[in-house]
């Protein structure tokens, strides 16, 4: 009788243990999945940035070139 006591509070004390381990590092995991969807979201905020910048851009010269065109029309007018 004696064993199976012994033999009893050894497994339930594997199972607190293994549950214990179970527990910690789930909470490990989810801090870890967290930091990593912040670093995502800051990387993902930076290349929507990165694009708007790259339109603005575009934008910029498109009207640079106008502004040439228009310099180059009266550069002409005034040379005639």
């Amino acid at each position: 009788m004696n064993e199976i006591i012994a033999a009893l509070i050894g497994l339930a004390g594997s199972a607190v243990g293994s549950f214990a381990g179970i527990a910690v590092n789930s909470k490990l995991m989810q801090y870890r999945i967290q930091q990593l969807e912040k670093k995502v979201e800051k990387h993902n905020s930076v290349i929507e940035r990165t694009c708007k910048l790259e339109d603005q851009n575009e934008l910029w010269s498109e009207k640079f070139k106008v502004v040439n065109h228009r310099i180059e029309d009266l550069e002409r007018a005034v040379d005639k």
